[in-house]
């Protein structure tokens, strides 16, 4: 029989141990336009974190801040365990290359999650079934043709400049092409997997990039493995444009009606 391969997302996220730093590779399969996609490179970053040998607990929240572009290859992470106490821990991470300067720095909390009173004050979102709404097509960025998009509203449409711009707000399914049981790692990479939002209010791509990219994770690792899902049901809006930046957030659901993870960012645009 053959050996069954890797999934594309774990080969791209595959990480090393080092004698004083992580390695990791950047992956054809996950690169956009300019450099690898961002929520492989976290997800690479969370990976490691979570397979050190000094980590305790659960995701809790990942920052990302993308500081100077990736070049294909290898790559080394520092990983440094800043404050650990008995219910969470704060690690720092950097990204370099060839004992370069520093091309991503990220800061992550784990916490142990007990049980406590809660309220669910999110309401899941009304959507179409997936099975329902039809794949968005291929696109050129390798990174989005891993992904199965499936708006149910807001869908991205690029033309001709029109007198109004178009709403920023998407409903859409995500899941990998390939499809993979769900867990923190794609659900990090799949909290970076939206299009610039800009693109969605001009009609047209424009240059882009993540500059810091906050995930906060309202799951763990059991409760999300206990899901059994491929894919959420994620929406994605915009409030402000302004001066080069825009900020972006967004909501990843189970199917299930669990809220999963928030997120928000900024990115440069140039238009």
């Amino acid at each position: 029989m053959h050996a069954k391969l890797p999934h594309p997302f774990d080969d791209a996220t595959r990480v090393t141990a080092g004698d004083s730093s992580w390695q990791g590779h950047t992956s054809d399969d996950y690169w956009a336009f300019v450099g690898p996609f961002g929520g492989a490179t976290a997800a690479t970053i969370l990976r490691a974190l979570i397979e050190h040998p000094q980590a305790a607990g659960d995701p809790l929240a990942l920052t990302v801040n993308y500081c100077a572009p990736i070049a294909k290859g290898p790559f080394d992470l520092d990983i440094r365990l800043v404050k650990a106490n008995r219910s969470s821990q704060h690690w720092s991470v950097e990204l370099s290359q060839g004992g370069g300067e520093v091309a991503t720095l990220a800061t992550a909390v784990f916490a142990e999650r007990r049980p406590s009173w809660e309220h669910r004050v999110a309401q899941y979102p009304d959507a179409k079934p997936f099975e329902e709404t039809m794949p968005f097509p291929k696109i050129s960025a390798s990174w989005a043709n891993q992904y199965e998009f499936r708006f149910v509203e807001g869908e991205m449409r690029i033309g001709p400049p029109q007198p109004e711009l178009a709403s920023t707000y998407s409903k859409i399914w995500i899941s990998d092409r390939t499809p993979r049981k769900l867990d923190m790692l794609s659900l990090m990479s799949m909290s970076d997997a939206f299009f610039g939002r800009i693109f969605h209010a001009r009609r047209e791509l424009v240059p882009f990039g993540t500059v810091s990219l906050t995930t906060y994770f309202h799951t763990d690792s059991a409760e999300l493995a206990a899901e059994g899902i491929t894919r959420v049901l994620a929406t994605a809006d915009s409030k402000i444009m302004h001066k080069s930046y825009a900020d972006q957030n967004a909501e990843l659901w189970s199917p299930n009606g669990r809220l999963l993870a928030t997120t928000t960012q900024i990115a440069y645009f140039k238009a």
